[in-house]
């Protein structure tokens, strides 16, 4: 057995999407970016539905992958996340079939994720993402988690796509440009929607082991 840091990842709302197909698409899109870019032990693919699940050696590159999962899907596509870190075990032969404690807790924080947003006030703010691990670290990162999630909630559609920007290394200025306003007007925003906040705590979470 092996531990890693597990992911378990669903779409908010699915069965009501009208265009079903469309979104399936778009997920398999993103899904193969983050698989491209995050050096995943198990790539994140599809399992049943709209479900999706992955891991990653260490805890750090599943909190960033969880982000940039759901800042590329986001403002169309809403997607909520359980994560957790224990051993997993492979039961077929080429491992895409596995169990284990990994698992378990990363199941264990989606249904956290899914209650929570079942008694939360219409008007509230949601928190899509949670973490379940038996140690001070997994308390911590389950408390930064829900920070992260509370800071995305009042996040427009423009917000959105800087943040993404930002998250892959694009300059201000270079994101101005591409919305047609000028730097001083990105840099404001940046600053108001605490969205360079966002990006430290992105690096911050994604050294951890």
């Amino acid at each position: 057995m092996t531990s890693v840091a597990t992911l378990i990842g669903d779409v908010v709302g699915s069965r009501t999407a009208a265009d079903r197909r469309g979104l399936h698409a778009r997920l398999e899109e993103v899904i193969a970016t983050i698989n491209a870019t995050t050096d995943p032990v198990h790539p994140v693919r599809i399992t049943v539905g709209d479900e999706f699940q992955g891991a990653w050696a260490r805890r750090g590159q599943a909190v960033h992958a969880a982000l940039l999962l759901r800042t590329g899907l986001l403002p169309e596509v809403e997607t909520r996340y359980g994560l957790g870190h224990g051993e997993v075990t492979a039961l077929s032969d080429d491992g895409t079939v596995q169990d284990g404690p990994g698992w378990w807790l990363a199941r264990e924080a989606i249904t956290l994720a899914k209650d929570a947003e079942s008694a939360a006030r219409a008007d509230g703010r949601v928190v899509r993402t949670r973490w379940r691990e038996d140690s001070p670290t997994g308390t911590a990162l389950d408390a930064a988690l829900q920070h992260r999630d509370l800071l995305l909630a009042d996040l427009d559609e423009r917000s959105h796509r800087l943040l993404r920007g930002l998250l892959h290394g694009t300059s201000q200025r270079a994101l101005a440009e591409a919305e047609d306003v000028s730097p001083t007007a990105v840099s404001r925003r940046v600053h108001r929607d605490a969205l360079d906040h966002l990006v430290r705590l992105d690096a911050d979470l994604g050294g951890l082991p």
